[in-house]
């Protein structure tokens, strides 16, 4: 990637302020007066954009009894304001050579375009138009409502995998929100209105609960004189912040479940219990789990369960899951397939064994250089991509971190050592109040049949 040699004179500006000494070339980042909150990444390789905006709202932030209305409404979006009719702003882009979308996850909303770079203001102007000036019709909400109610029925209704996946979350969380499915369950997504929508845009669509992201050929200096023209008038909204959520009380009980559905092929086992989240100047923990997800099994040939369960034809597939880019606590998942002519219980098992190895011995010094040094590779060619940078700041802003937060995380992943990983793994391997959780082909024998495999990590995003 051609990184810029200097910065421009606005990055330079920003850059004597100790808050952000350590911005990146190429980064700038600013706030307008009405709270909106801006970064922007220089890639001048060709001449494309990227604007993103995430809203600090998601689905675990429904009131119960009504989950599924931050997806609703981020369809109904696209429902045109007084100036846009109903699906005009997708038809302006593709007509101008761009494509956008969206996705709702549990704790952001988000809207992206990505266009050639001379129709930033065309998309800057449609954007914010309908941050402020929504406007849903008397049809347009019970039309899309059936939109997401087919959506479910396809993605989630059909699909047993993700019945498995719904199920292990509302099983894994007692009390927060996290435990219900960001796409909502369908009882309640049959009764969404269009009241329940406007609600929710009324509430939490502001500017100072917004991130705005521009990624590509742009300058800072132009970037933020668009956005002030396009979002600075939008007036901010009290109150609009995300309340505190109902909280995981302390888990003590290990528990167990199984599915079973004829289109399932194989068994397959997930285990999962909490884990820390990544919080803004406390991310040492969790990049100790991220690092110790990938000495688990980042690689199907040389991570330490590959080597006890796969190569020794015990297993045919093992996984580890974390992603610290939550609001509230998340999981950390194990999941496993059975080698043909291995049972569940004995692979289980053998995976217990594995894990119990791995906290005796802890992690080989040789494996977590190796993996550290994938890590920052990979993170060497992610920055390849404008959107996917884009992506990584507005992830990380809409959860709360800080740029700086977003800035420290791969020197923060580099610095991980033995003893940061044997602590982490103490905390999620040698945890007693586990799910584990099998998906089996078809109904056991006996009750004794069957037993549980690790779960995938905490992470849901339904577009």
């Amino acid at each position: 990637m051609n990184i810029l040699k200097c910065l421009s004179p606005l990055a330079l500006v920003l850059a004597t302020t100790p808050a952000l000494a350590e911005m990146p070339k190429g980064i700038s980042h600013f706030k307008l007066d009405n709270g909106l909150e801006a970064v922007v990444i220089e890639d001048h390789r060709a001449p494309v954009v990227v604007q993103m905006v995430w809203y600090k709202i998601g689905s675990a932030d429904e009131k119960a009894g009504k989950s599924g209305i931050a997806h609703y409404l981020e369809h109904l979006m696209f429902k045109g304001t007084d100036k846009l009719g109903p699906g005009e702003l997708s038809k302006t882009v593709t007509a101008n050579g761009g494509m956008d979308n969206a996705f709702t996850s549990y704790d952001y909303t988000a809207y992206f375009q990505r266009i050639a770079a001379d129709r930033l203001p065309l998309i800057m102007e449609m954007e914010s138009d309908r941050m402020e000036n929504l406007r849903i019709g008397e049809d347009d909400w019970q039309a899309e409502r059936m939109v997401v109610l087919e959506e479910r029925s396809q993605r989630t209704d059909s699909d047993p995998g993700a019945q498995f996946a719904e199920e292990r979350s509302a099983v894994q969380f007692y009390n927060h929100p996290y435990g219900r499915p960001v796409i909502g369950w369908r009882q309640e997504m049959e009764g969404l209105t269009r009241d329940d929508a406007i609600a929710w845009y009324d509430a939490h669509y502001a500017p100072n609960d917004a991130v705005l992201i521009i990624a590509g050929d742009v300058t800072a200096e132009k970037a933020r004189e668009l956005a002030e023209k396009y979002y600075g008038p939008i007036p901010p909204k009290a109150g609009s912040t995300r309340t505190a959520r109902p909280q995981e009380p302390e888990h003590r009980s290990a528990r167990r479940m199984e599915r079973s559905d004829p289109r399932v092929a194989q068994p397959v086992m997930i285990r999962s219990t909490l884990a820390p989240e990544r919080n803004p100047g406390e991310q040492k923990q969790a990049a100790a789990l991220d690092v110790l997800s990938e000495l688990l099994a980042g690689s199907s040939q040389t991570s330490f369960l590959a080597r006890e369960l796969v190569l020794t034809g015990k297993a045919l597939y093992v996984n580890a899951s974390y992603d610290g880019l939550t609001v509230d606590p998340t999981t950390f998942a194990l999941s496993l397939i059975p080698a043909p002519g291995v049972s569940n219980a004995d692979a289980e098992a053998a995976l217990d064994a594995a894990l119990g190895k791995f906290l005796q011995e802890g992690p080989d010094p040789t494996q977590l250089e190796r993996v550290k040094t994938q890590i920052r590779a990979s993170r060497i060619y992610a920055q390849d991509s404008a959107h996917g940078r884009a992506y990584d700041y507005g992830q990380g802003l809409s959860i709360g971190l800080s740029v700086e937060d977003v800035n420290e995380w791969p020197d923060i992943l580099a610095e991980v050592s033995v003893e940061d990983v044997r602590a982490a793994a103490k905390l999620v391997l040698d945890d007693p109040a586990t799910l584990t959780a099998w998906l089996l082909p078809e109904k056991p024998a006996t009750a004794n049949a069957a037993t549980a495999i690790p779960a995938a990590a905490h992470a849901e995003e339904v577009q």
